[in-house]
């Protein structure tokens, strides 16, 4: 979108994990709306021996895999962590798989093949990537956080191949008053949310929960359409699919919620 869009009379609330935003906050500023970050998921990496032990065995074998996929930009920041601590070079043969434009481009410091849909930002999107169909035999590593999704893994075994889990990171709930968040909302009158996994939006409610209609109506941009029905099972009226958690998509989600204030 152009860069001349105006978000004037957007209050934003961002619920990402902590500082995953700040280009997202420069351009929403920049643009003349306002941003509240509350992050709604701390993101840990996990520390106890056994599983880092697990972690750095896999590593290690990462030559023996034909392919990583990472599935978000924690999994490939953290994930590209542990590479760099016992890889002085990416194994040659392997390709990387990214769910996501931005996981992509977090993955492309390293000198290897990313691949990422350019259909969407779903494991559903990703699974229908040409590379990932003939897998019978292959062997593949996946980089995520503990727990999540298990379609991605569940399929591949499917067609073929092994799929071995490298857990790099737990979400964690932040700590916050009961009615920390819904006193947030009304006083910097919040006409926008954005939320990028069910699990946010998950907390999101929880913390909502002593009142659940302050935010039925307020608009919220979600990066998918399983999120966005999701969200209108929980209640919610009016959620937008943004097509992507990038920041260009979030904007233009945005700028379609603006419009109408100006």
């Amino acid at each position: 979108m152009s860069d001349q869009v105006q978000l004037t009379g957007i209050n934003v609330l961002l619920t990402r994990p902590q500082l995953q935003s700040a280009s997202l906050v420069k351009a929403i500023t920049g643009r003349g709306g306002r941003v509240c970050e509350v992050p709604l998921i701390e993101i840990e990496s996990v520390s106890d021996s056994a599983a880092c032990e697990a972690i750095k065995s896999r590593i290690l074998a990462l030559d023996q895999y034909d392919a990583a996929i990472f599935i978000s930009t924690n999994a490939a920041r953290i994930g590209l962590q542990w590479i760099d601590a016992w890889w002085p070079q990416v194994p040659a043969g392997l390709t990387a798989y990214a769910v996501g434009p931005g996981t992509a481009r977090a993955l492309q410091v390293l000198d290897w093949p990313v691949l990422c849909s350019d259909k969407g930002v779903t494991s559903e999107h990703l699974l229908a990537l040409s590379g990932l169909q003939d897998i019978d035999g292959q062997r593949i590593a996946l980089f995520r956080g503990v727990g999540g999704r298990e379609l991605i893994a569940e399929t591949l075994r499917s067609r073929g191949a092994t799929v071995d889990y490298l857990e790099l990171y737990h979400r964690r709930t932040p700590d916050y008053g009961s009615d920390m968040l819904l006193n947030m909302i009304r006083q910097e009158h919040i006409n926008a949310i954005v939320v990028t996994s069910a699990q946010i939006l998950d907390v999101l409610l929880h913390f909502l929960k002593n009142d659940p209609s302050a935010i039925t109506s307020t608009p919220v941009v979600v990066p998918s359409e399983r999120i966005r029905q999701y969200a209108l099972d929980t209640g919610l009226v009016r959620v937008i699919n943004a097509g992507g958690a990038d920041d260009a998509t979030v904007l233009e989600a945005l700028a379609s919620i603006a419009s109408p204030l100006r």
